[in-house]
């Protein structure tokens, strides 16, 4: 299946899944994270999607906009933020650090995913920011 920009966000979560699954499956655990965001980047982009990696994103605080208050390691087509993980267990910060991402941008979808597990099963967690379903 090719996407494009008009793709809705719950045909893209589902390729991202997909691609995480196949990827785990392939490599298991136990490399660095940004050996699977990089992996991970290249199979979403065969298959149509807009993956910018380390994306800058900018906070605006008083009137003053931070250039580079924060990165998120994967963005896809300006719709689902994707953290990706290489740990031993998935920490509240985490939630908090896609969840803060998710707010500054308004964006509404963020995968956090932890390669570094025996299985993926558990470990891709959806976090959501005012999530309303598009109709």
């Amino acid at each position: 299946m090719r996407f494009s920009n008009n793709t809705g966000i719950e045909e893209i979560v589902k390729a991202i899944v997909n691609a995480a699954y196949d990827i785990h499956t392939r490599l298991g655990p136990g490399l660095f994270e940004s050996v699977y965001e990089e992996i991970l980047s290249v199979e979403l982009e065969k298959l149509g999607l807009h993956v910018v990696r380390q994306k800058i994103l900018p906070l605006t605080w008083e009137g003053r906009t931070l250039e580079k208050a924060f990165k998120a390691d994967l963005v896809v087509n300006d719709k689902v933020i994707i953290e990706v993980k290489a740990v031993e267990s998935l920490a509240p910060v985490h939630f908090k650090q896609l969840l803060t991402y998710l707010r500054v941008t308004d964006m509404r979808i963020g995968l956090l995913i932890n390669f570094d597990q025996a299985t993926l099963k558990g470990n891709i967690r959806r976090v959501v920011n005012n999530y309303e379903p598009e109709l």
